[in-house]
């Protein structure tokens, strides 16, 4: 039998950081410049999830939001077969990152789990920088067009035109991704969107998550999913840009991958 020691981590612990603990503050900070994701328990109300968003963020107000900037996730009944609103039906939910329909996307994204789903509803999450490394891999070509500006628009109207990957005047990149009806495409991209969904269902990890868990997210890093459920799922979300700086998007790997500078915000 292999020993418990040389198991590989899930991903919940392997990010896990104890919000209760000294310093906890500097930690996730510093895990959010690292690696762009935290996990964490012990959130088990509203009051504690609002109180643990705001010591880390301004809160971005939503649409569909509630007064204090929180925004209750659960299958409403409405919803459902609304383009944007997967969030608030029972279904599985694409990856995406929020607010792709913004021109400025929030920059993290705290979600909590109140209550689980009598079955399913299991969050999905990749890694931006795998995304990258898994397509160039696949294909050359690829992220260098998904990398164009306006190749993308995402949003209802007009959309916001946008592109997958932002390269930045540094180097690092930065992602926005929706998979729904309120995303449309550039025609020169068409023939690339099977590699991406490809290599974002190769990197996705699952994250099952029990009353009072939850995740926090560099929105403009992690792509995030949810398998469909049933029953009566409850989450909070907050949205917000962190109080303490953070570089823009990640470092890809320096090997195989050449982006040409977006020169545009995320």
């Amino acid at each position: 039998m292999r020993d418990a020691l040389t198991r590989p981590a899930t991903l919940f612990a392997s990010h896990y950081i104890d919000i209760r603990a000294p310093h906890a503050a500097s930690s996730v900070a510093a895990q959010l410049q690292d690696t762009g994701l935290v996990t964490t328990d012990g959130l088990t109300s509203r009051a504690a999830v609002l109180g643990f968003a705001t010591g880390l963020m301004r809160i971005t107000p939503h649409p569909h939001g509630d007064p204090d900037g929180l925004t209750a996730i659960h299958d409403t009944g409405v919803h459902a077969h609304r383009a944007g609103f997967a969030g608030l039906g029972h279904g599985d939910l694409e990856a995406h990152t929020e607010r792709s329909g913004v021109p400025n996307p929030p920059r993290l994204m705290l979600l909590v789990c109140l209550r689980p789903a009598a079955e399913g509803g299991d969050v999905l999450l990749a890694d931006g920088h795998d995304v990258l490394a898994s397509l160039s891999a696949d294909s050359r070509e690829a992220p260098v067009m998904l990398s164009k500006p306006r190749t993308a628009y995402f949003g209802a109207g007009a959309g916001h035109p946008a592109q997958v990957f932002t390269v930045h005047a540094d180097g690092r990149v930065s992602v926005r991704l929706r998979q729904d009806g309120l995303a449309r495409w550039s025609p020169v991209v068409h023939s690339y969107l099977p590699s991406l969904r490809r290599a974002v269902a190769g990197c996705q990890r699952r994250l099952r998550l029990q009353p009072g868990q939850g995740y926090l997210v560099d929105n403009h890093r992690w792509l995030h999913a949810r398998t469909r459920f049933s029953g009566n799922r409850l989450c909070l979300r907050a949205l917000g840009e962190p109080r303490t700086p953070m570089p823009e998007g990640f470092a890809p790997d320096s090997v195989g991958i050449c982006l040409p500078k977006t020169n545009e915000t995320v």
